[in-house]
């Protein structure tokens, strides 16, 4: 298995911090946002890493370079140019990870206590992917059926629900975690989706493209005592010391 850590965000939420320095080095207990994901990555015996980068991206290149990749095989996929999403992302980053292996993503601002290895354990080979999902309170959810097949998206404070012909029932709202492992198949869903939504779109519209096409498995993983945590506000970054800490 090889991963995709998705560094190339703005941070915008984080400034004036990020008016200097990427998200991904943002410091925490010790460690950069960047070194927690590679190091979570490391336990879980994943040697062959792709992190994306934009903002300030000649700077995660000299830290990786510096760092020797914290002993990790780790090439960059440049979106310097333009920002493509998490969806064109994983795609540009193809070329570096090919299409002949499962694939573990994730964002690099989310901190949690996720058993990696459950994770993998729990993907079906047939599935297109598995995606880390929890019943935390947010606005957006993802809905899946009683076996934890993906069935749609809502937003609860607009209303708005895809597919808009959604009528499977029950359903179980449950909030994406930003991981997930996903197949060498699941390429194919995103060169779909591009040619509907163009370069840049997200992970979760190649979700629902994969919903409404009836292509393929989506599947739910709930992890157990499941912790997490967005780093993506300034206010927050005290709470946030005190969680990175408490994974240590």
């Amino acid at each position: 298995m090889k991963a995709m850590i998705f560094a190339a965000g703005l941070g915008t939420r984080l400034k004036p911090l990020t008016d200097s320095i990427p998200k991904a080095l943002l410091p925490l207990a010790g460690k950069t946002l960047l070194q927690w994901q590679i190091e979570r990555l490391q336990e879980a015996g994943i040697t062959d890493i792709v992190v994306n980068i934009h903002h300030f991206g000649q700077q995660i290149i000299d830290y990786l370079r510096e760092h020797d990749g914290f002993g990790r095989r780790v090439w960059i996929s440049d979106e310097r140019e333009a920002l493509l999403e998490t969806g064109g992302g994983l795609l540009k980053a193809a070329e570096l990870l090919g299409e002949d292996d499962l694939v573990l993503v994730c964002n690099v601002d989310i901190l949690s206590n996720i058993n990696i290895p459950q994770l993998m354990a729990a993907h079906k080979a047939d599935d297109l992917a598995t995606v880390v999902v929890s019943d935390r309170q947010t606005q957006r959810y993802l809905l899946f059926d009683e076996s934890g097949v993906l069935r749609g998206w809502t937003n609860i404070a607009t209303g708005e629900c895809r597919p808009a012909s959604l009528t499977v029932h029950p359903l179980t709202r449950l909030a994406f975690s930003g991981m997930q492992i996903v197949s060498p198949a699941f390429f194919g869903s995103l060169r779909h989706t591009q040619t509907q939504k163009g370069q840049k779109f997200s992970l979760i519209d190649a979700y629902l493209s994969v919903v409404e096409r009836q292509a393929g498995i989506i599947r739910a993983f709930v992890p157990q005592d499941y912790r997490m945590m967005d780093v993506g506000k300034i206010d927050q970054l005290d709470e946030a010391e005190r969680f990175a800490q408490s994974l240590q």
